[in-house]
Order: C-alpha cells, then structure tokens, then sequence
C-alpha cells in the first residue's frame, strides 16, 4: 500500500486524494468482515467520542506514513517507522505511569542509537525533511496504540475499524473537492489497489491478533524491511546504503526486546492473577 502511494505520487495524484481512496476503497472489505463475523448491528456504540479521537489521530498517523514513503526511499521509511514501539514504551510509561524498567530503557536507546546511525546526521543523503515526518508517523501511530488499548477494553476489533473507517470519510469528504483531480486508467487502477491493499490488511493483521500471541504476531512486522525492499528496487528506488541496514538491525533488535519485555511482564501478571486466594 505504501509503495503504491509512492507510485500515485509520481503520477500527479496528491497524498489527501490517496488517502481518501484508502478509507473510501476499504469500506467495502470493513463492512463484509463486520457483517460476516458479528452482524451490522455490533457496531453500535456509547463511545462515539473516543472513536471520533481515534479517527482524529489514525488519519493524522496516516498522513504521516503516506508522506514519509513519498520523501524517503520505501526501506528507509519502513525502517524508520519500527521505531514506533519505542515511542510507545516512552508514551505507556509518562502517559499511563507503566512502571518501565532498565532493560526496556535500555531498548528505547539502542533504537535511538540505530536511527542516527541510519540517518548520519553528518551526510546529505538523507531529506531531513522526510526523516522528521517518519518520525513524527511513528510516534502518532504509537499514540493511536494507547487509544486503541483504552477502546479495546469495550469495543471489538470489528467495530473499532468500522468507526475509523467510516468517520474518517468526513474530513476525507471536505477536503476532497478542493484536492480531487482526473487520472488515466492506470493511475485510477492504483488508486482502486491502494484500497484493496489496506481493507485486507486490515483484516489480517486483526485476524492474525485474534488468532495468535501479540508477541509473536507484532513481530512479524518487521519483515517490512525485506518487501519494501524489494518492492523499490521494482519501481526504481536504489539499494539500501549500508547504514540503513546497520541502522535497522539495531531498531528492530530494539522493538523485539520490547515486545519480548512486554510478554515476559503479561505473563508474570497472569501467574500472579491465577495464584491469588478466592475472595
């Protein structure tokens, strides 16, 4: 989905007409998952506020990733962006007081340590620009992860993604009029992938949580690298400098840990839950 948006790009299509597409395209795949799995009627919902808040802060996150695959090399944007569990150990624990320990510090500065070492500050090679708006992605999508954490507690999957779908529609909708443009069949058959590509997955990445451990599925992620990768050298984009890949190393063994961290701490909860006396 995000290369797709690279391609758009460099078709003339402009990021807000992208990102409507995405959501518009989507909605279709949203709406046959929510009715084959729970009905049409479990989207109903008391929490219209917060979904409004969560759409608010996804389409700002989407925004950002968009924009961070049109500035930087594909791999260099997947990279930068699994830098999104460490701003979300740092948010858990100034936000939401997580008692964060040591090792998950510890981490949090490797990672730091693997995105100056791919950026270098000292080389031009890098748009800082672009380095600034994939940050800012990583760090919005961590902050949608803490929302998503507060609506899981009542709300489904299904009904979370129906809401950020459908609500988002309405900003999308204002600000298409003054964005919209005519393509070529081509560029129009992108648009139609960029859709497909983010409806499904959507549904398997909530699919694969539902069906399997947080701590094995999350890091499946970060296999990013590699399609991204390959999928630049498809379009054009140049070979990874070496510092990416030394940068990356670095940050995705930073989130690993964290996820691994995270597991380690849930499963030492669940012992002491299930070993405590009866009231």
């Amino acid at each position: 989905m995000f290369v797709t948006v690279r391609v758009v790009d460099g078709r003339g299509v402009h990021v807000v007409e992208s990102l409507f597409y995405r959501q518009a395209l989507a909605l279709p795949f949203v709406l046959g998952w929510v009715a084959m799995a729970d009905g049409l009627r479990s989207v109903q919902t008391r929490r219209i506020g917060v979904h409004a808040s969560r759409m608010l802060l996804g389409l700002t996150g989407m925004l950002l990733n968009f924009l961070s695959y049109i500035l930087l090399l594909p791999a260099e944007a997947a990279t930068i962006g699994f830098t999104m569990p460490i701003f979300g150990t740092i948010l858990s624990a100034l936000i939401l007081r997580e008692a964060t320990g040591i090792h998950r510090w510890a981490a949090v500065l490797i990672g730091f340590v693997g995105v100056l070492v791919m950026v270098r500050p000292d080389a031009a090679h890098f748009p800082l620009q672009g380095v600034a708006v994939a940050i800012a992605a990583a760090f919005v999508t961590a902050s949608v992860s803490l929302v998503l954490r507060e609506l899981g507690r009542t709300e489904s999957a299904g009904v979370v993604v129906f809401w950020f779908t459908t609500l988002s529609m309405i900003p999308l909708g204002i600000a298409m009029p003054f964005f919209a443009q005519m393509h070529d069949p081509v560029t129009w058959g992108l648009l139609l992938l960029i859709g497909l590509f983010g409806g499904i997955a959507q549904i398997c990445l909530t699919a694969a949580l539902r069906w399997g451990p947080v701590s094995v599925v999350l890091p499946m992620d970060y296999s990013a690298i590699i399609w991204t990768t390959l999928l630049g050298l498809a379009i054009g984009a140049p070979w990874p400098l070496a510092t990416t890949w030394i940068g990356a190393s670095l940050i995705i063994a930073s989130g690993l840990y964290i996820a691994w961290r995270e597991h380690v701490r849930g499963k030492a909860a669940r012992v002491r839950t299930a070993t405590l006396p009866p009231d």
